[in-house]
């Protein structure tokens, strides 16, 4: 029989912990939790919605101009749909923008925030290291 109560559930861990909860770390102190990485489609949706914006300009204007759907251009600015690199160029070129300048902003937003993830653990971790960042487009 179950000691757990009837109506809280069970939680398994997909990946083990390396030390258990609220111990800390090596040193005793609490260790914050390490920053989750932005995914590609993210960065990609808010640089696509930050060039529209910027420009004053309507999805619907946008989405027709790149002949893709109003409802797919939104889901893109929002991170919800990965795009194929066919789909972004025309993205990219009804912004004025090359398929090439929309992945170099993607990536300048990317470092961006690998660098303010790195500064706030390295203030919750003096020990944490940090590695290169490199994206090939």
């Amino acid at each position: 029989m179950s000691t757990q109560a009837p109506n809280e559930a069970r939680v398994i861990p997909l990946r083990p912990q390396t030390s258990p909860p609220g111990s800390g770390g090596t040193n005793g102190t609490p260790q914050a939790p390490a920053p989750k990485e932005p995914l590609w489609r993210d960065l990609i949706g808010d640089v696509l919605r930050r060039e529209r914006l910027a420009q004053e300009r309507t999805l619907k204007d946008v989405a027709e101009e790149a002949r893709i759907s109003m409802p797919y251009l939104s889901e893109l600015e929002r991170g919800r749909k990965e795009a194929s690199s066919e789909v972004l160029a025309a993205a990219a070129k009804a912004l004025g923008l090359g398929l090439g300048d929309l992945l170099s902003l993607a990536q300048d937003e990317l470092v961006r925030h690998s660098t303010r993830s790195r500064s706030a653990h390295r203030r919750s971790a003096p020990s944490a290291r940090t590695n290169g960042l490199c994206l090939a487009a």
